[in-house]
């Protein structure tokens, strides 16, 4: 389905730029990235390369931790984003 294609393209993304302490292999889509090691930085990282790859612009109310706190997350913010 179109959402499981952006969770993987998002994992794979998390896999190059977030850094994360943890396997991400072993993360769920629900899966705190915070607690995997996620950092204020890795975020624009990640921020800047989710935006690049699917070619979106994150506006200014969602840059809060609850949209970069999971892949399923950062799927929907995807989703939304695109559909604007």
């Amino acid at each position: 389905c179109e959402c499981c294609m952006v969770q993987n393209e998002i994992r794979d993304l998390v896999i190059k730029h977030a850094r994360l302490s943890a396997d991400v292999s072993v993360l769920t889509d629900r899966s705190d990235l915070y607690a995997a090691g996620l950092t204020s930085l890795t975020t624009v990282n990640l921020m800047l390369a989710l935006e690049d790859h699917f070619d979106i612009e994150f506006p200014d109310r969602m840059l809060v931790r609850r949209t970069f706190g999971s892949i399923q997350s950062l799927a929907e913010a995807v989703e939304a984003l695109k559909a604007s």
